[in-house]
C-alpha cells in the first residue's frame, strides 16, 4: 500500500518584496515528492504588440485569504503533497517576477497538472489587479473593460 498524506499548503503569500523561486521550491521540498511542477510569471517586454514600461499589481484586502483558499482547494483536488504560491504587488519592471507557484507530488504528471491548475485558479479567483503602463504613456487595467486612459 502506498504511503498517503493530506496535501499541505506550505506557502501562500502576497508580497511587496521581490519573489524568490528558491523560497517557493524550498516550501514544497519533502522526501515524498518525486516531481515538482513550477510556474514563474514574469513581466514581459510587450503585450499585444505594445511595449510595456511597467506593471503595478494591487490586491483587494481579502486577496490573501482568497489565495490561501485557492491553494487549499487545488491541493485537495489533486494528489499533491505540498503546494506553494506567492504573488507580488506594487510596481514591477520588465523581467521582474510577478507570481511563483509550485506543486510537489509523487510523480511529474500530477505535479505539472497541479501547478497549472493552481496558477489558472489564482488568476481566475484571487482579486489582484494589473495596471500596465506602456512606453507610449498609455495605461490600462488588464481585464477591466473601459479602463484604458
Amino acid at each position: 500500500m502506498a504511503e498517503s498524506a493530506p496535501a499541505v499548503v506550505r506557502l501562500a503569500d502576497i508580497s511587496r518584496q521581490p519573489l524568490s523561486v528558491d523560497a517557493v521550491m524550498a516550501a514544497v521540498a519533502d522526501p515524498r515528492v518525486g516531481g515538482v511542477g513550477l510556474f514563474v510569471g514574469t513581466v514581459r517586454l510587450s503585450d499585444g504588440g505594445r511595449s510595456v514600461e511597467s506593471l503595478e499589481y494591487e490586491a483587494h484586502p481579502e486577496a490573501l485569504q482568497a489565495l490561501r483558499d485557492v491553494a487549499a482547494d487545488v491541493a485537495a483536488k489533486h494528489d499533491a503533497i505540498a503546494v506553494a504560491c506567492v504573488h507580488r504587488v506594487g510596481l514591477l519592471g520588465v523581467g521582474d517576477l510577478a507570481v511563483v507557484v509550485a506543486a510537489g507530488c509523487g510523480h511529474r504528471g500530477e505535479a505539472i497538472a497541479t501547478a497549472r491548475e493552481l496558477i489558472d485558479e489564482v488568476k481566475a479567483r484571487v482579486p489582484i489587479w494589473k495596471r500596465q503602463t506602456f512606453t507610449d504613456g498609455s495605461v490600462e487595467w488588464v481585464g477591466i473593460e473601459g479602463a484604458s486612459v
